[in-house]
């Protein structure tokens, strides 16, 4: 049997944020320049509100500047709109970042489009999605991010080795195969629709997760010693009526088979912001010219 090691985000992404804050004091000192993040919500979300207020804190203890708008529910897509237009024109503002969903009466597609691409640190403009499709230097969404610096730190050189990522959206599954491309990895794109998708996954020397379906990649779909980058967050519920967090991989099962696998809580989950702060620091290094 495998002994299965857990890939412990949570350390890796303190370090990247200590990293991320080092290099902010040093353009502060050097070039007067304090990189600026703008997290927009909409409405009363519980879980964005959550998502927000860590970024925020995140943010501050790496020695950016935050700026938080939190807009009632009933916004107007063109009071929305008029806000995008005035922080793309702040130039102390480095990095934009609208909280997603957005309510039902926003075009989120509209939205996220009148973003400049310069300062679309989720990495979600199509200008970027372009930009990583044709290999040039882009602002990358933050999670797929995530999980090739957990990679590359584990394996070293990915050259040669054969990926899956089971989920295509355009968050996550799509950039996760550019970026996997990138690093001259052979790669598959799996879906719900994909025939045997069980039997594709047991290719796989890298397994990335992200269906949001919880436990749906079972221990069997894993090819001993593979590395297992789980994307998934979903609550279910327990016996007792509460509930807990589990991934997209059956996590138990994982065990004796996975070389290497992210935990869910405290593996994928923290890279995320990590990785927010870092796109934000190489926005603002690049429109002052210095990146």
């Amino acid at each position: 049997m495998i002994e299965t090691k857990p890939i412990d985000g949570k350390a890796f992404a303190a370090g990247l944020r200590a990293r991320v804050a080092e290099e902010v004091a040093h353009l502060a000192a050097t070039a007067g320049l304090k990189p600026g993040l703008a997290v927009v919500l909409v409405g009363e979300d519980a879980a964005s509100q959550v998502y927000v207020r860590n970024k925020a804190e995140q943010t501050a203890e790496a020695g950016m500047a935050s700026f938080e708008h939190k807009l009632p529910v009933d916004t107007g897509e063109g009071e929305l709109l008029a806000l995008v237009a005035r922080l793309n024109a702040d130039p102390q503002v480095h990095g934009i970042l609208v909280q997603l969903p957005l309510p039902a009466h926003i075009d989120a597609t509209k939205v996220l489009a009148a973003i400049d691409p310069a300062k679309d640190v989720d990495g979600f403009h199509v200008v970027n999605a372009g930009r990583l499709a044709v290999g040039l230097d882009a602002l990358v969404p933050c999670t797929p991010l995530g999980c090739i610096l957990l990679l590359k730190h584990h394996l070293g050189s990915l050259a040669g080795l054969k990926a899956v990522v089971v989920g295509r959206s355009n968050i996550v599954g799509k950039p996760a195969a550019q970026l996997l491309l990138k690093e001259d990895c052979t790669v598959t794109i799996a879906h719900s629709r994909t025939r045997d998708l069980p039997g594709e996954c047991r290719e796989a020397d890298i397994l990335i997760a992200a269906v949001g379906r919880p436990e749906m990649v079972r221990g069997d779909w894993i090819k001993p010693g593979a590395t297992v980058i789980d994307v998934g967050i979903n609550r279910v519920p327990k016996a007792d009526g509460k509930t807990r967090l589990v991934g997209d991989v059956a996590y138990a099962e994982a065990q004796g088979i996975a070389g290497l696998i992210t935990p869910v809580p405290g593996g994928v989950g923290p890279m995320t912001i990590a990785c927010l702060l870092q796109n934000t620091l190489t926005a603002a290094k690049r429109q002052a010219g210095l990146g």
